[in-house]
């Protein structure tokens, strides 16, 4: 009988183990900011939008440049404040200190005791392929407008490169953190491969 019953639990802790992973994989790919992360795509890519179609819709330039200029300041001012705190939990700001120096501080918000996560899987692939691939689209505008001779669109172009690449790099900044940071990560690599190619060595 007491095997039976230690049988049973065992059964009965794996299967709540079983429900425990499910639940966490399930949170793990929801979207939990459905509104930031809407709105994390959508300036950028209207801004993009609008550069691709303004010649066909409208014949103004000024208007077609403001409206993409605004489009890329508001995308800037929504990435850098309100979605990679919310999606990805990474803030980057500039801080003036009492003696006028600036400094520019880089955060990441660390997991919780119980290991949760500051964002979901979806959201942070949502958050880092729009981060990356959209300056990567504006750079590919500027040998476009060069070799089409549209010099005009140039300076509105460079302003998509400037505010979307300064973004990302404050975010990369921010992930990976300092230089030493990322020496201490290679060092404790290598020094891991280092002791495991020994402790292989010495083995039978």
């Amino acid at each position: 009988m007491m095997s039976q019953d230690s049988n049973d639990d065992a059964e009965d802790v794996s299967l709540f183990d079983a429900e425990d992973e499910t639940t966490r994989k399930s949170k793990k790919s929801k979207i939990r900011h459905p509104l930031a992360s809407f709105f994390h795509l959508f300036f950028r890519v209207s801004a993009i939008l609008v550069y691709l179609l303004c010649e066909i819709v409208s014949n103004s330039f000024i208007a077609c440049m403001v409206t993409i200029i605004l489009l890329l300041s508001c995308d800037f001012w929504t990435v850098k404040n309100i979605t990679g705190r919310l999606m990805v939990g990474l803030r980057w700001w500039n801080q003036v200190d009492d003696d006028g120096k600036s400094h520019w501080i880089f955060e990441a918000r660390k997991p919780s005791s119980r290991g949760k996560t500051a964002s979901s899987d979806s959201e942070s692939r949502i958050f880092w392929l729009g981060l990356v691939i959209c300056p990567i689209v504006w750079v590919i505008f500027i040998f476009s407008t060069l070799f089409s001779f549209k010099i005009k669109w140039l300076p509105v172009v460079i302003m998509g490169v400037v505010l979307q690449s300064a973004n990302l790099y404050g975010y990369v900044k921010c992930k990976v953190g300092n230089k030493s940071n990322l020496k201490s990560m290679a060092t404790n690599y290598f020094g891991r491969q280092f002791f495991r190619q020994a402790a292989k060595e010495e083995g039978p």
